[in-house]
């Protein structure tokens, strides 16, 4: 009887120890779209769970409100791009980076593929396209233009286009001209059926795109949490890396109102494959200049920061190193690649 109690005992420790503990992080756009895959690969394969967390993706329309979720305590965690974590910032809002996932700029200004614009001047007097107006396609709109010395405010208009076939249907019907999103909307739209053509980027090319953010004072109350969803994001991007089919077939079982409607299954996995790749350029550690998952490199961000700050889009005074930290980077690539990368080639729906 002593042994069955002690068996009983260490089920119950054990189950205890094994308690997940939900969290819920902002995905900013009101769509999960192909991009998410890694976090549903990190839960089906319970990546997340042997680290004792569920991550709970929470869409919102953009940078924005992402940044102001977490200000606010709403969300503990986000993933925005870096524009409105600078506004914010003077506020008294301390909060991080910290993993950056797209290590170069995932946004950009596209117009259709036969449109007469051809270089960032010639949106002199035209009508750009964003997601809503709390996205970070806002800010980078305004700094282009203002870049290619156009007054954001009385030379051009900048209005909500929606995503996907909504943003397609006024690019055709010609009420917007152009658009200021990022690679897996850009990628929505062309498999709605309107071909793009990205204007240059230049040196805007290898300015860091969104990351995981939160007040510095959750890092340090919740360490162990924002580690785990750190690392099951880095594994999740290396698994869909490896074989982007099964990232897909993965988010649709996970996330099944990711499944578009209205298609075969072989053409919706196309479709998302190709939003995926879309995404998958800006994970290359390379191309960000770093050698580890989730890693920042702060003179990519000083840059950016300089840019934009230079065209009077966020208020000087903020370091990277306010705003962005390598701290947990060790934490969040403690697992074997190759490993991942192996599963990966031998998955099977």
């Amino acid at each position: 009887m002593r042994i069955l109690i002690v068996a009983v005992l260490s089920l119950v420790l054990v189950s205890a120890a094994r308690a997940e503990t939900t969290v819920r992080v902002g995905w900013c756009a009101n769509v999960v779209s192909a991009g998410a895959s890694p976090f549903a690969i990190a839960q089906k394969m319970g990546w997340f769970e042997e680290k004792g967390v569920k991550v709970v993706l929470t869409p919102l329309p953009g940078s924005t409100d992402c940044v102001k979720q977490v200000a606010t305590g709403e969300l503990p965690f986000s993933m925005p791009s870096l524009e409105p974590v600078l506004i914010i910032h003077p506020q008294g809002v301390k909060g991080k980076v910290f993993y950056t996932a797209y290590q170069s700029f995932t946004y950009g200004i596209a117009v259709p593929a036969d449109s007469p614009i051809q270089t960032f001047a010639d949106l002199k007097g035209k009508t750009i396209g964003v997601i809503s107006m709390a996205s970070g396609g806002v800010v980078v709109a305004r700094a282009q233009l203002a870049n290619a010395g156009i007054d954001p405010n009385t030379q051009a208009h900048i209005v909500v286009a929606g995503e996907g076939a909504q943003t397609a249907a006024l690019l055709r019907s010609k009420q917007v001209d152009a658009l200021s999103q990022f690679d897996t909307q850009y990628a929505m739209v062309e498999n709605a059926g309107q071909k793009l053509r990205m204007l240059p980027v230049g040196e805007m090319a290898p300015f860091p795109g969104n990351g995981l953010f939160a007040l510095e004072k959750t890092l340090a109350e919740h360490r162990a949490e924002a580690a785990a969803i750190g690392r099951g994001l880095a594994m999740g991007e290396a698994f869909a890396m490896a074989n982007p089919e099964a990232a897909i077939r993965i988010m649709y079982e996970v996330y099944p109102q990711t499944k578009p409607t209205g298609k075969d299954e072989t053409t919706a996995i196309r479709d998302d494959v190709s939003v995926l790749r879309a995404r998958m350029a800006h994970w290359d550690l390379a191309s960000g200049n770093v050698t580890k998952w989730g890693q920042s490199n702060e003179k990519n961000y000083t840059d950016y920061i300089d840019f934009l700050v230079k065209w009077k889009v966020v208020p000087a005074g903020t370091p990277a190193s306010d705003v962005v930290t390598n701290d947990l980077v060790d934490d969040m690539n403690a697992f074997d690649q190759a490993k991942i990368e192996e599963q990966a080639k031998a998955w099977k729906p």
